[in-house]
């Protein structure tokens, strides 16, 4: 990823202490670049701020229809949780409802994020299952749309029907033929493509009202129900989570591992996505704020915004020492 430029910087007593560089686009509902940062043409992964797309074909197959679907569970496809019951109760449910259990996933176990959860686990002496992966809504999806097409087991295979029909919306909504592919931490494809591919997708998803087919269904129930149900998404204490609810359900925006971020924003009809070069959330998620704010659906003094931008930071006897501040080229009017 050639040519970075700044985007957050950390700031103890009068010296930048540390700097973050990336790549960030805006596209509008054309597709077109409106604004960039570094190297639009950067090769990424997205990561899982892509789950919005790898959920498209479990809507446009019909699987959502025909399993009587949530928008609760249409949130979860595109979650990356915490681990905590309102995200494991509402996936094991889930798993009812399609007849299996927790060894039908192939995303692997993880602890949970969320703490309460964490040490439930440790006080009973239980090791995690897979349905606290914070991937299991994806996987849900997965293997909803999998038990429609009849699929194999082993629905994480890059030949697998399933794995062909997300990347067939991801190529359709990034515009751009991806150049390959990585194995996730979940165990899934992640297929690559350019900053500017996934600020396409995403303008495509924030312009879908404006198109008719399946597809712009699809996507407008999608971002609807990530709107409906930020605590799913993500989860409390989350980034995601916070801004989707200070921003009043107006916005989607969603995380990816490796310092990836993306925001949906129907009613400007743009699509936002950025990449810190070095993989470091806490500039992924100040970066996200400030544009966020310089596109004028965040509150810049918004308490959940400070958070992030323009955070102070404390030293472990509570003095005030430095703050995360996203760099100037970012704000803008």
């Amino acid at each position: 990823m050639p040519n970075p430029v700044p985007m957050a910087e950390v700031w103890r007593g009068p010296l930048l202490e540390s700097l973050h560089l990336g790549h960030a686009v805006i596209c509008d509902a054309s597709g077109q670049v409106v604004r960039s940062w570094g190297d639009p043409d950067a090769v990424i992964y997205p990561r899982s701020s892509a789950k919005m797309i790898q959920a498209l074909p479990l809507i446009t197959s019909g699987a959502a229809a025909r399993y009587g679907l949530t928008s609760e569970q249409l949130a979860l496809a595109c979650a990356s949780h915490n681990g905590a019951h309102i995200h494991t109760d509402r996936v094991n449910a889930w798993l009812g409802q399609l007849g299996l259990k927790d060894d039908d996933f192939r995303c692997g176990p993880q602890l949970p994020d969320d703490i309460p959860a964490r040490n439930e686990l440790i006080k009973s002496d239980s090791s995690p299952c897979q349905v606290h992966n914070n991937c299991s809504g994806k996987h849900a999806g997965f293997l909803t749309l999998n038990q429609y097409l009849g699929g194999g087991a082993e629905y994480i295979e890059v030949d697998h029907p399933v794995q062909q029909a997300c990347l067939a919306a991801f190529e359709e909504t990034t515009g751009q033929d991806s150049p390959g592919y990585g194995i996730d931490g979940c165990s899934a494809p992640n297929f690559a493509t350019t900053v500017t591919g996934l600020a396409r997708s995403m303008a495509w998803f924030a312009s879908a009202a404006d198109r008719s087919g399946r597809a712009s269904e699809a996507a407008q129930q999608l971002v609807a129900a990530m709107t409906a149900h930020p605590e799913l998404v993500a989860g409390e204490t989350r980034c995601c989570t916070n801004l989707m609810r200070a921003m009043g359900g107006k916005v989607a925006i969603k995380t990816g591992a490796e310092a990836v971020f993306i925001a949906i924003l129907p009613e400007q009809k743009l699509g936002v996505a950025l990449k810190i070069a070095d993989g470091a959330t806490r500039a992924s998620e100040c970066a996200i704020a400030a544009l966020l704010v310089s596109l004028g659906v965040l509150d810049a003094d918004h308490p959940e915004t400070r958070k992030y931008m323009n955070k102070t930071l404390y030293s472990r006897r509570g003095l005030e020492c430095g703050a995360i501040r996203p760099a100037a080229e970012l704000l803008f009017q």
